[in-house]
């Protein structure tokens, strides 16, 4: 059981945080951990990792397709799972909640139904310079089905979407706005619930990409007013291969399944097959109920804490790493936009990234190196790659300063 979970704090000790994190006690190449990768995949509190054992170990049943005490009890946390998202996220009806693989799962799932419902040649859909790559490419596969076009919306040299140029964009042509919250490789925390308004006065739907913004803050889909909005569970401290699509009950009554199998359909027969009610109609198969499970878990964990605690805090670890980065000779950072989640991507001149990434390794330092899966947001800035620290709420300043100690060491290794 979470150490911290009678009730939400003001302020964070996070000391007493660490301690409900078994993989920060981990030891690389004999030296603490330092874990700042955590745009990648945050790690698991022990209180998610004991959850998923005892489901294994003495509860796993198929969930929604027995009358016997294993399974009905499944299905109950099954859907009370689904009770806390919608909570969690503030969505209108349980109904809206659609577990899906991952936020790329979900993005699939929309760009597939979403398009075979709406999109036609010539259409448009609108994404920004700075999304990930599943936040691209399934418009794109999408675009070459229908013969529809992408626009893109650019952003400037502080990496702040261009409003001006986001606004002349749509036409009568626009179907959808698809655009990530916060930026996994510059931090930017986008103005989304002004670009959602703007969108719906022109009568054109909205999906946010929230895989980067979930665990960094409030998330209330009723006063964003977004038809949907994905997120992974891996990257707010649950388990990987679990995700969620919020779609307006409306929308998603309209859309078509995207895939077809078990416990998404009412009743077969060889000349039709009618679809089951809201969200099963998108949940075909076996679905990764003990994922799902777990990942209500690590939410109420995060609730536990207080999200607000967490901005705060949070806030303060951005701006000290901001602070102590600047001073370091030569290092320039990508992604200087005044609303931040608490991620620094920056280079040192004249060292490669990957050659500083592993050097910060040998000192038990982990960062992630590369494009971040967002190359064009690379091509915007004419380079290869980028470091990448990406902060959460168990983070702490001393990391930092070891961080910075790694870099300076790096530097005099490589210059």
């Amino acid at each position: 059981m979470s150490i911290i979970s009678e009730q939400k704090t003001d302020s964070l000790d996070v000391n007493r945080i660490r301690q409900d994190f078994p993989v920060l006690n981990t030891l690389v190449h004999k030296k603490p951990l330092v874990y700042l990768d955590n745009g990648a995949t945050t790690q698991k509190p022990r209180i998610v990792i004991e959850k998923l054992n005892e489901l294994y170990q003495s509860k796993n049943s198929s969930i929604h397709r027995g009358v016997h005490t294993l399974s009905e009890n499944m299905t109950g946390e099954y859907e009370n799972a689904r009770e806390i998202v919608r909570k969690f996220i503030n969505a209108r009806s349980s109904n809206e909640i659609v577990f899906t693989s991952g936020a790329t799962g979900s993005i699939n799932a929309i760009a597939f139904s979403f398009g075979e419902k709406f999109i036609k040649e010539g259409d448009e859909i609108i994404i920004s310079e700075m999304e990930h790559h599943s936040n691209i490419v399934p418009w794109q596969m999408l675009c070459e089905r229908k013969k529809a076009k992408l626009r893109i919306i650019p952003f400037d040299e502080n990496g702040e979407l261009m409003q001006h140029e986001f606004e002349l964009l749509f036409t009568k042509k626009t179907r959808l706005l698809a655009l990530t919250q916060a930026s996994n490789s510059l931090g930017t925390l986008n103005p989304v619930k002004e670009m959602i308004r703007f969108a719906h006065d022109h009568e054109v739907p909205v999906m946010i990409d929230g895989a980067q913004a979930i665990q960094h803050g409030h998330v209330d889909v009723q006063d964003l007013n977004c038809d949907f909005y994905v997120f992974s569970g891996h990257k707010v401290f649950g388990p990987t291969g679990i995700g969620v699509l919020y779609g307006k009950e409306a929308m998603l009554d309209v859309l078509p399944p995207y895939q077809g199998g078990g416990d998404m359909v009412d009743c077969v027969k060889f000349e039709k097959t009618t679809y089951n009610i809201l969200p099963f109609k998108f949940e075909a198969g076996t679905s990764n109920y003990t994922g799902a499970i777990a990942l209500g878990t690590a939410l109420q964990y995060v609730d536990s804490i207080g999200i607000d605690a967490i901005v705060k805090y949070e806030k303060s670890l951005l701006s000290y790493a901001e602070e102590k980065l600047k001073k370091i000779e030569g290092l320039d950072i990508y992604g200087t936009a005044e609303n931040k989640i608490s991620v620094l991507s920056f280079l040192i001149q004249g060292l490669h990234p990957y050659d500083t990434g592993m050097i910060l390794d040998k000192m038990g330092i982990a960062v992630r190196t590369g494009t971040h899966c967002t190359q064009p947001v690379m091509d915007h800035f004419k380079i290869a790659g980028t470091i990448r620290a990406s902060m959460v709420f168990y983070n702490t300043f001393e990391e930092l300063d070891r961080l910075v100690e790694g870099l300076v060491k790096a530097k005099e290794m490589l210059s």
